[in-house]
């Protein structure tokens, strides 16, 4: 059993490994539109006007409330009718990158409203505006603070760039689809792909940790 096991990895796993690529590419680009988008919110909704932050708490929730897989067809399918047209690929990480904007922001926002509020008068004090006293004093911080539930989010969004499969988008898992429907090796192919996933997940959950504990450890 295992003999055949690792005689069909030296097979498989060179395919599947054109899937890691993909799966690691739309996890990059996700990731980036989802961190700028989810900062944008999160000042917003810590910028003091009231119409802005209600109107981005009302956004965030709702693309919350949206399931991923809705969000990827939306982008994919609906788009193009309004005349947006967009590859696969591009489709599956400005919908990832949409849908993980709401949880960077709630990220984010809680990283600014822990900084101590005497900094901040302290910077009021000095005559620093909103924007120098974002850029040098709360946000230097608040980056600091949110990087352990920051960190976990890019595991999970790593995990849900599976969902983009539905969209045509080649990736790990869409990509052992295609090797177990040919080689009918369904238990060796998705054996792999779970190991491979795992090679995946585990030095960004090692990097959380540490994270967590240098952080709780600075606040001691």
């Amino acid at each position: 059993m295992f003999t055949g096991f690792f005689s069909d990895s030296v097979t498989f796993v060179p395919i599947l490994l054109e899937g890691v690529w993909m799966t690691i590419a739309i996890t990059i680009s996700a990731l980036v539109i989802a961190s700028l988008l989810g900062l944008f919110w999160a000042m917003l909704r810590v910028s003091g006007i009231s119409w802005l932050a209600n109107g981005a708490r009302i956004v965030t929730n709702l693309i919350r409330g949206i399931p991923i897989i809705v969000l990827l067809f939306y982008v994919y399918f609906v788009l193009p009718e309004m005349g947006i047209q967009m590859s696969a690929f591009q489709a599956g990480a400005f919908g990832l990158g949409i849908a993980y904007s709401a949880y960077m922001a709630e990220v984010f926002r809680s990283g600014i409203e822990a900084i101590d509020v005497g900094q901040i008068e302290a910077a009021n004090s000095l005559g620093m505006s909103r924007i120098l006293m974002m850029r040098r004093v709360i946000l230097p911080q608040a980056f600091k603070i949110a990087l352990p539930p920051y960190s976990n989010n890019m595991v999970m969004l790593l995990k849900d760039s599976s969902q983009a499969s539905v969209i045509t988008v080649v990736e790990l898992s869409m990509q052992a689809k295609l090797v177990a429907s040919s080689s009918f090796k369904n238990a060796t192919v998705f054996t792999l792909v779970a190991l491979l996933y795992l090679c995946l997940s585990l030095p960004l959950m090692a990097l959380a940790g540490w994270l967590e504990r240098k952080y709780n450890k600075a606040k001691k």
